[in-house]
């Protein structure tokens, strides 16, 4: 990429595509009078049409230059693995889907400005959203000398404004235009639009980007198996894939069913509740079946433990901190829990549903016990037993004895 307007230091701009991003490539050159260069930081959903697509429509607005990056296998190595380590949901619903990989992406930025040897990065976030922060965290974090321009959210631009503005050039316009806002990543897809802005009711069916008509076209049932290795998912129905592939197997597979089809409500960064809709059909087999083979081959108190860190970690991830510290404590503490999280899950795939019908590892504690449960003792007698269950009935019989209700 190279500075082609004279001697003006371009504008590096974070590039989706969407409206935002497409509506700033224009503004930025006419108001600021400086060569704009895109940069879209690929952590999943740009197959090579889409990139074509992007590069094109960066050109059709007046970019000098386009460079896409693929940090997918960055994004699963750094954030990722630890969602699916921790089993991570925000609201116990939402799979962090989006907004988890705003830090890469905020990495990529600052590295290819010092490459292009421009001071300025510009990004499309809103005052009301969440990204706003993630991105200016990560950049005062990794590059604080760098200017970040933020004109939607400063300048107060609405959808309809940027749809006017591009229609008026006759520039290209996103396909879904004003009407909602899509965001897609190798986790899966948020979809924002007027519904979502009340508490009250779904999206249409035909907005939904990878399950539309899942419900209405019903597929029938599929059985599938994932594999793990230490935590990590490495083979789907027995064939070896590197981590990023076995995610996009398994998009591909149960996004016609629906799976993974919600609308998640919560706690915005800034203070305010927030609602999107979200399409993860691969972080809901990967987290569904994760989940059952931690049950099998950890002990309790070591699941017990991981649920206390996972709802942070996830808050710290979701709210832009993921460079804090304290994340790789947690992420330390994770990884050292799936030491013999390894196997595979059988899972059946149903409209809107995965159920899990087996699990099995080499390590797991379920063989390794003689007993049986409720069958037949095993390293215990009956006897055993009964002394267990009176020392187990100690401190409630105390504490019902002190209170004048319990026996002698």
């Amino acid at each position: 990429m190279t500075n082609t307007e004279g001697a003006a230091s371009p504008i590096l701009l974070a590039f989706s595509g969407g409206l935002d991003t497409s509506f700033l490539v224009p503004w930025l050159r006419e108001t600021y009078g400086r060569p704009v260069v895109t940069l879209t930081v690929d952590t999943g959903g740009i197959d090579a049409a889409a990139a074509k697509v992007l590069e094109e429509r960066s050109k059709a607005l007046g970019a000098v230059g386009h460079r896409l990056v693929d940090a997918r296998r960055a994004y699963f190595d750094q954030v990722l693995k630890f969602l699916v380590m921790g089993n991570v949901r925000r609201g116990q619903l939402y799979p962090l889907c989006v907004g988890a990989e705003r830090s890469i992406q905020a990495q990529t930025l600052a590295t290819e400005a010092r490459r292009l040897g421009t001071t300025t990065v510009a990004h499309g976030c809103t005052a009301a959203g969440n990204d706003q922060v993630r991105f200016e965290v990560a950049l005062r974090t990794l590059a604080p000398g760098l200017e970040a321009l933020a004109p939607v959210r400063d300048r107060h631009f609405k959808r309809p404004e940027q749809l006017k503005f591009l229609q008026d050039r006759g520039l290209p316009v996103p396909p879904f235009g004003a009407a909602y806002s899509v965001n897609r990543g190798l986790w899966g897809v948020t979809i924002g639009g007027t519904e979502t802005l009340t508490s009250t009711g779904s999206i249409p069916e035909h907005a939904w980007v990878l399950s539309a008509e899942a419900f209405t076209k019903p597929r029938a049932a599929e059985r599938h198996a994932v594999g793990f290795e230490r935590g990590v998912p490495c083979t789907v129905d027995g064939e070896a894939l590197d981590p990023v592939a076995v995610i996009e197997r398994l998009e591909t597979i149960g996004a016609p069913f629906g799976i993974g089809r919600g609308i998640h409500l919560g706690d915005t960064i800034i203070g305010t509740k927030g609602r999107v809709a979200f399409e993860a059909p691969a972080a809901e087999i990967l987290l569904s079946a994760h989940r059952e083979l931690e049950k099998l081959t950890l002990t309790a108190r070591q699941q017990r433990i991981k649920e206390t860190l996972a709802g942070p970690y996830g808050d710290l991830v979701h709210e832009g901190q993921h460079l804090d510290p304290v994340c790789r404590d947690i992420e330390a503490l994770f990884a050292s829990s799936q030491q013999r999280v390894t196997g595979t899950v059988t899972v059946l795939l149903r409209p809107g549903s995965v159920f899990i019908e087996g699990v099995d590892s080499p390590h797991s504690l379920m063989k390794a016990s003689k007993g049986v449960y409720g069958e037949s003792a095993g390293e215990w007698t009956p006897q055993d037993a009964l002394g267990f269950s009176k020392m187990v009935a100690l401190p409630c019989m105390f504490w019902a004895r002190a209170g004048g209700g319990g026996a002698p």
